[in-house]
């Protein structure tokens, strides 16, 4: 072990001659100047405690102009972007902080790696003091915090939302006093310790648990697993969102138990509902359904494959003195619709947001198929004037393509398109600039009406 970096350092040293005057002047300048006094809204740096000398980092080499994505924004190293030849991926363990490099021995900023990955690092700071630590954490976790805090009125939202707030690997969604946390990186993983240090000394929380169950884990080569690691929790949590109630099983539900990126879209639906019959289709808990019925539906129909989901969605309604106006099928949507249709049921408003049916490129083909059958079977059973809300959560499906795909199902069944609104992700699930993968969430409001 004590030679496993020999050659990785020694390809760091023959690059450098490190400036010892030049640290020297700036060190008598730092001393020699008046006390500083931090204005209010400020930017604060981190702690000093996160400061590292860089050249204590071994080196991640890149290719001949593989740098030219980290200089426009991106974070991410993919692993044949990197010079095996002169820092062989194999010398790293996952997780490991390294200094990156482009191919003249320049320095970009510190990552940390995982050479089992295909995103083989991904870069935590581009000022090459800084490593990622409680300090560095913290403090992203605070700009991460006053965003959402100049949002949103009550303490539920995601607080942390990976790349798009400068944390890669973390996802932490907040329900008052208990956060729910996943980590899907080998880097994050080590540091995790520290994110609930900093969760507990920024927010004081009264539980923490870690859903670190994802698939996504797997990529990372790292175990699965559920765990409560602050606090205690007895039953579900409870959330509020657009003045509805729900009961939220964070232990035992979909990845952290609630979807915070549709709360927008479905504010939006709710001035489309009063007096309507509505079909929320893959409904989980009832996020859509049950609020259409706080909004003033008639009739809210829900349909969903899990019994477990179905039971949630009457509890939730009955959280809202609703329950009266909601029908439940436990089933397959897409058996469902054929049936609803085959019986001449019709409804105002179909609501259609459903799992991803596009993980990865290779689905692309089979997916697209999925999403255009699904959007026609739904307005198939619409009344003339009547609204479809269509959500996609595929990045792999871009907006255009969606709209397409809507065009051409009303087209199929003679049938005019309308927008009425387009939906995004809402701001606690903020996009990254550089990362277009961070813009995964669309949806549309339509009107359809006939010729």
């Amino acid at each position: 072990m004590k030679n496993r970096y020999t050659s990785i350092f020694n390809l760091y040293l023959a690059d450098r001659i490190v400036l010892t005057s030049h640290h020297d002047r700036n060190a008598r300048r730092r001393h020699s100047k008046k006390p500083h006094v931090t204005k209010r809204n400020q930017f604060i740096a981190p702690k000093q405690e996160s400061l590292i000398v860089s050249k204590t980092l071994p080196p991640l080499r890149l290719k001949k102009n593989e740098e030219r994505r980290l200089k426009a924004g991106h974070l991410w190293i993919y692993s044949n972007e990197v010079d095996t030849d002169k820092t062989p991926l194999k010398d790293f363990t996952p997780g490991m902080a390294v200094s990156v490099e482009d191919a003249q021995g320049h320095v970009l900023g510190n990552a940390y790696v995982n050479p089992h990955s295909l995103i083989s690092a991904r870069l935590v700071s581009r000022d090459t003091k800084y490593v990622l630590d409680q300090s560095l954490i913290t403090h992203r976790l605070n700009i991460a915090l006053s965003l959402r805090e100049q949002c949103f009125a009550q303490p539920f939202y995601r607080l942390v939302h990976g790349e798009g707030d400068n944390l890669p690997g973390l996802v932490v969604d907040r329900f008052a006093d208990v956060l729910v946390v996943q980590i899907t990186t080998a880097g994050m993983e080590i540091q995790k310790q520290a994110v609930v240090a900093a969760l507990e000394k920024t927010l004081k929380p009264t539980a923490i648990i870690f859903r670190n169950d994802s698939p996504s884990r797997k990529a990372e080569k790292l175990d699965s697993y559920i765990e409560t690691v602050s606090g205690t929790l007895s039953g579900p949590v409870l959330l509020e969102e657009n003045n509805t109630r729900f009961d939220i099983d964070v232990l035992a539900g979909q990845k952290t138990g609630w979807f915070y990126d549709h709360r927008m879209n479905r504010a939006r639906m709710r001035h489309y509902v009063k007096g309507k019959r509505v079909l929320d289709v893959f409904s989980y808990i009832g996020g859509w359904g049950v609020q259409a019925l706080t909004a003033g539906a008639n009739e809210v129909m829900c349909i969903d494959t899990s019994a477990k989901a179905v039971d949630c969605i009457h509890h939730n309604a009955s959280l809202n003195n609703a329950e009266d106006k909601l029908v439940s099928i436990e089933g397959d949507a897409f058996e469902a619709l054929k049936s609803l249709r085959h019986e001449r049921e019709r409804f105002d408003v179909v609501i259609v947001d459903p799992p991803a049916f596009i993980k990865r490129k290779k689905d692309f083909k089979e997916g697209l198929t999925a999403y255009r059958r699904i959007n026609q079977m739904a307005l198939q059973i619409l009344n003339k004037g009547g609204y479809l809300v269509s959500a996609s959560c595929s990045f792999h499906l871009k907006r255009e393509q969606l709209h397409d795909t809507i065009l051409k199902a009303s087209r199929h069944i003679d049938r005019n398109a309308q927008i009425i609104e387009q939906g995004h992700q809402g701001p606690d699930h903020p996009v990254h600039a550089a990362i277009a993968e961070t813009d995964y969430l669309k949806a549309f409001i339509i009107r359809i009406l006939s010729n």
